[in-house]
């Protein structure tokens, strides 16, 4: 089961998370990212009216923000902390999603080359109070450059990344 409360600190405001660290996009609708690492990426979300279209569903651009970001970071760590760039994005929706459904969701590597990789990335919706009963809401694969060199000023982007990463 998921503990999704946030503690607060002493002035009363919230912590700042990691996925606000990595992350500012995700961070904006509520993803929280669970798990880090070169072999796996996982992270969370309980759908608001923030992540929905007029009809109360998850707007499927979500659902893409979650995949391009979560296969950036995972072949960011497995291409040793060098720069990634997405170059493509393929997405089926295969469910809906509904204001007040909890998702997790899943980036693993299909390939990971020197110049290219590829990730497979699921979202599920899940009862929270059952993580193994789950629908698979949406597939993708996300296709990156990856060993590009990195821009002087934005170091910090590896050094946040390595704080977090399951190495």
């Amino acid at each position: 089961m998921l503990n999704l409360s946030k503690s607060r600190n002493v002035s009363g405001e919230p912590p700042i998370t990691k996925t606000e660290i990595l992350d500012a996009p995700l961070h904006t609708f509520g993803f929280e990212i669970d798990e880090l690492s070169a072999r796996r990426v996982t992270g969370h979300l309980l759908i608001t009216s923030k992540c929905c279209q007029p009809f109360r569903v998850l707007h499927g651009g979500i659902s893409a923000v979650i995949a391009e970001a979560l296969a950036s970071m995972g072949a960011h760590v497995a291409g040793g902390f060098c720069r990634v760039a997405g170059i493509h994005l393929s997405i089926n929706h295969l469910k809906t999603a509904q204001e007040g459904d909890l998702l997790v969701a899943e980036a693993t590597p299909v390939s990971v080359g020197k110049s290219i990789q590829v990730w497979e990335v699921h979202i599920w919706k899940c009862d929270p109070s059952n993580s193994e009963n789950k629908t698979l809401i949406a597939s993708s694969k996300v296709t990156l450059r990856s060993n590009l060199p990195m821009p002087e000023n934005k170091t910090d982007a590896a050094q946040n990344l390595r704080k977090y990463a399951k190495l």
